[in-house]
């Protein structure tokens, strides 16, 4: 078991891994990562994709599934699907029953993500990995 009581998006710590090569930093998370109470991770990297990257969003597809798809219409689920797999068993093996995680991104959202048009605009939702936490018993905090 290891020191770590939470996953904490890497943006937040300070890491520039967005999809605009930037960073969201957040004082008090980067300070969880300093002491070691917490472990970024990005979970897009994580599932193979690259800084920077085209932005995506979740959308629904007119048989009313999901998907995550880039603003030029490139499907890249699979990469955040893998992504968030990793991210979960990176949370069994340290053992963290907690993740601070990015608002409305389409890995990391949790309670709102962006509604799919590109707009700004945002919907009630999760992102991939949010969903894939939370249906594991990982509670999110944001």
């Amino acid at each position: 078991m290891s020191s770590y009581e939470y996953i904490v998006s890497a943006c937040l710590a300070g890491i520039n891994c967005r999809y605009d090569g930037r960073n969201t930093l957040d004082p008090d998370a980067a300070k969880l990562v300093a002491e070691g109470r917490a472990l970024p991770v990005c979970p897009e990297l994580l599932g193979g994709l690259h800084t920077p990257r085209e932005s995506s969003e979740i959308v629904r597809t007119s048989e009313g599934s999901k998907k995550v798809m880039t603003a030029s219409g490139e499907d890249v689920s699979e990469a955040f699907i893998k992504g968030a797999r990793a991210t979960l068993e990176i949370c069994r093996t340290c053992g963290i029953t907690k993740a601070i995680l990015q608002q409305r991104s389409p890995s990391c959202g949790c309670g709102t993500v962006y509604d799919g048009s590109f707009s700004g605009k945002t919907v009630e939702g999760m992102g991939v990995t949010a969903s894939l936490l939370t249906s594991a018993g990982i509670e999110i905090l944001s």
